[in-house]
């Protein structure tokens, strides 16, 4: 089965940090390219940022620029997104998903990718 799972979301302050983790089975997330998408409350889903299989990074919204870093650790199957500064905005659940026939981020489109984790909820709130 090929499945992706993310962890590490859960309530966090105005200003604090967290980290997520997107662990894969069934397959390896090294070739291919790996997006983080949110959802909050009444809004649509959207990319927050993606990394390639060389690990070059693209962030797809401007709100995150500066404050979220995605990485990956190739030997543990997992690409995790660092989230500093947050703000009560950022409130929303958060998805990984593999774009399975590009290694490149080309696209920060959901449509695009082929594999989804089930979510990780992250509330900012004081």
């Amino acid at each position: 089965q090929l499945q992706l799972v993310e962890s590490g979301g859960g309530l966090v302050q105005p200003g604090g940090s967290l980290r997520l983790s997107c662990a894969a089975s069934g397959f390896t997330l090294d070739v291919y390219a790996i997006g983080w998408f949110r959802q909050a409350p009444g809004k649509e889903r959207e990319g927050v940022s993606c990394i390639s299989s060389s690990g070059g990074s693209t962030n797809c919204a401007d709100s995150v620029k500066g404050r979220f870093t995605i990485s990956r650790d190739n030997a543990k199957n997992t690409v995790y997104l660092q989230m500093n500064s947050l703000k009560p905005e950022a409130t929303a659940v958060y998805y990984c998903a593999a774009h399975t026939s590009q290694a490149m981020c080309v696209s920060c489109r959901q449509r695009e990718y082929d594999y989804w984790g089930q979510g990780t909820q992250v509330p900012v709130s004081s």
